[in-house]
């Protein structure tokens, strides 16, 4: 009762392309992949912030 088969998925993707249209969807996968993209950077670009941020501290701290 609670499996996901092939069938069911191609459903789930036709009744999508029928409500929104391929171009719609075009476009809102982009946008998603895009988005991803940023939300990858802000987290890979996060631990060098947070290490600079305890570096300064530390530096203001033995002054």
């Amino acid at each position: 009762m609670g499996e996901i088969s092939v069938g069911k998925l191609l459903i789930v993707g036709l009744i999508f392309v029928l409500l929104f249209g391929t171009k719609k969807l075009r476009t809102l996968g982009s946008d998603l992949g895009y988005a991803l993209k940023g939300f990858q950077n802000a987290v890979k670009d996060e631990p060098t912030k947070a290490a600079a941020a305890i570096e300064k501290e530390t530096e203001e701290t033995i002054r």
